[in-house]
């Protein structure tokens, strides 16, 4: 008598795992792709893997690129899953801004360069060449940004430019290292899954508070944290910065404001 045969579903591809190490997005955060359908498996086998094939690595990196320029995650499935999208030609558009941003940045290394050579006595510095490489259209367009969908903030920054003009180098860079010291707590935090309302993230979005109060000459209000935390989500280039960190950070920063906001800024 025959034995009846046992099929076996042969599945290639890489793992969740496997695409992890290879492009560096968490487990988590490719979990949270599938479940969006930002980035479905090419196959799942029989014990629920999920299998990705060279597509689906060819996709996450065009996430990613779009990750970089800011994009939500919502605007990038909509542009990838449009009929007309054309990967070769998001590559070229992705490169050419790459390379402008180097150029910039190449710019601003060189004013660095010379300010530390000025300041250390090497050679004379023209005031005009301590600004090259900025972008004052940039800042213009950040700042008209913010205006027209938070119209309040208007004489809030201004207050804060007054402010901020009497600080010394190091206020800002005391301010600096407190705002490293939170954006890296919090994306280890991220990484180690920890809760947003539990005790140890809380505490950095306390010293967070604690320092976007220096920068307003009012108190900071429960309204106002959860209105800087919608601006962190909705600004590229907040989102573009935090994302940078890791793949998640803004979301789980923002949920993590909103909680300190409701608890203690009620």
């Amino acid at each position: 008598m025959r034995r009846p045969s046992t099929r076996i579903t042969i599945v290639s591809g890489h793992t969740v795992k496997q695409v992890a190490k290879l492009s560096g997005v968490s487990v988590r955060t490719l979990h949270h792709y599938d479940e969006i359908g930002l980035l479905k498996p090419a196959s799942v086998g029989v014990n629920g893997y999920r299998y990705y094939g060279r597509e689906e690595l060819l996709r996450l990196q065009q996430i990613l690129f779009h990750r970089e320029l800011g994009l939500a995650l919502d605007d990038i499935r909509r542009l990838l899953d449009a009929p007309g999208f054309d990967r070769v030609a998001a590559l070229k558009a992705h490169r050419a801004k790459l390379a402008a941003d180097i150029e910039r940045y190449a710019q601003l290394m060189h004013t660095i360069d010379e300010t530390l050579a000025a300041l250390e006595g090497a050679r004379a510095m023209e005031d005009k060449a301590m600004y090259r490489g900025f972008d004052p259209e940039k800042q213009a367009k950040y700042e008209a940004w913010i205006v027209e969908r938070y119209p309040g903030m208007q004489r809030v920054m201004e207050a804060s430019k007054a402010l901020t003009k009497t600080w010394k180098q190091a206020d800002f860079d005391s301010a600096q290292a407190d705002m490293e010291a939170v954006e890296s707590g919090m994306a280890s935090a991220l990484a180690g899954g920890l809760p947003v309302d539990s005790e140890h993230v809380q505490a950095l979005v306390r010293r967070l508070s604690l320092l976007v109060s220096r920068y307003w000459t009012e108190p900071v209000t429960g309204p106002g944290f959860v209105g800087l935390a919608n601006l962190y989500g909705e600004h590229p280039d907040f989102r573009a910065r935090y994302e940078a960190r890791a793949q998640g950070l803004t979301e789980y920063l923002q949920a993590a404001m909103r909680v300190f906001a409701e608890k203690e800024l009620a």
